[in-house]
């Protein structure tokens, strides 16, 4: 079975930042995948970063590109995102997600529980 705890989330003003982390646990490979969605009640879910298993490759939506930042200790299995400059538009749960394969999924395999991160104006 596979684990994603998600940590990080809170209050913060527009034009701060946050660090959400997500310790991966479990049977699990060390070669998996790992992104984060978002989503707002009643809009559908945003994939807003991706990363390789080795790091070579990571990707982010075009609506944090220059603000958000993926990254991964895989000797930690942990998954991190870095968020500056926060936008009250960026007020979502933020899921962080595992998959054996790298690509721009829409229905990961292993899903966390979610964070809520709150950006006031």
């Amino acid at each position: 079975q596979v684990q994603l705890v998600e940590s990080g989330g809170g209050l913060v003003q527009a034009g701060g930042s946050l660090r959400l982390s997500c310790v991966l646990s479990g049977r699990v490979s060390s070669s998996y995948a790992m992104g984060w969605f978002r989503q707002v009640p009643g809009k559908e879910r945003e994939l807003v970063a991706r990363i390789s298993w080795n790091s070579n490759m990571d990707a982010v939506a075009d609506s944090v590109k220059g603000r958000f930042t993926i990254s991964r200790d895989n000797a930690k299995n942990t998954l991190y995102l870095q968020m500056n400059s926060l936008k009250p538009e960026d007020t979502a749960v933020y899921y962080c997600v595992a998959d054996p394969v790298y690509r721009a999924w829409t229905s990961p395999a292993y899903w966390g529980q979610g964070t809520l991160v709150t950006v006031s104006s």
